[in-house]
């Protein structure tokens, strides 16, 4: 799998204070993701950071109002696995020291080339879809970036609307949907009948598996085998 077709699906924050830096890493290597944002302090990167729920958020160590250590602590305290890099003046290396207690995975010093960033960026994405891939009932896999099923790692060709099902039933409590709770997010704006649902439901499962979508009795649908994150 080339660089190219890791990144195209991650979405990446940037918290410069340096306009001219900011804007040549976007040049450089924004192209290469679903999206690219641009945040110019610490305060301003966490309000984008929890409106965007990037993927890797890369953060100046220098900026005002809120440094880019104070910035990693408390992304990592929303989300823990998130990775983080850090920009560095030289000026600033013993800042870095810091840096290892809030989890930072790697850090530049500046100037830098950005060809080193990208393909550093380009390991970590790699990484990323190990993460992100969940553990169902064998042999089955969800990946949470692709929203995609694999089985014994070959692709099940879903369509957008089973494929969402999965995803839904991933992030309800108990990985558990009411036969209404499913029909307000699969068809919010049509009126659905029980037995189109059921049809649904049966197309799902014949291009996966019966076992992995188990019926609780007039009530909804729960997602069998659910385990950890794939490390």
């Amino acid at each position: 799998m080339s660089c190219s077709s890791r990144l195209v699906k991650l979405r990446l924050l940037l918290v410069e204070d340096e306009a001219t830096l900011a804007k040549l890493l976007k040049e450089a290597i924004g192209d290469y993701f679903a999206e690219f944002t641009i945040a110019h302090d610490g305060i301003e990167g966490l309000e984008v950071f929890r409106k965007l729920r990037p993927d890797i958020v890369i953060t100046d160590i220098t900026m005002p109002r809120m440094d880019g250590l104070q910035l990693a602590s408390a992304v990592k305290s929303e989300n823990p696995d998130i990775p983080i890099i850090i920009l560095s003046a030289y000026s600033d290396k013993q800042k870095l020291l810091g840096a290892i207690d809030v989890g930072v995975v790697k850090y530049f010093i500046k100037p830098f080339d950005p060809e080193e960033l990208l393909n550093y960026l380009c390991e970590l994405a790699l990484r990323i879809k190990k993460q992100n891939r969940i553990k169902l009932i064998e042999p089955f896999e969800y990946d949470l970036q692709s929203e995609q099923l694999f089985k014994n790692g070959v692709l099940v060709h879903l369509s957008k609307r089973e494929s969402r099902f999965i995803a839904q039933l991933l992030h309800s409590p108990n990985n558990y949907l009411s036969n209404d709770a499913i029909k307000a997010a699969l068809w919010p704006d049509e009126e659905v009948s029980d037995d189109r649902l059921r049809t649904f439901i049966k197309r799902v499962r014949q291009k996966s598996d019966r076992k992995l979508i188990e019926n609780i009795s007039g009530q909804g649908y729960l997602l069998a085998g659910v385990g950890s994150k794939k490390r």
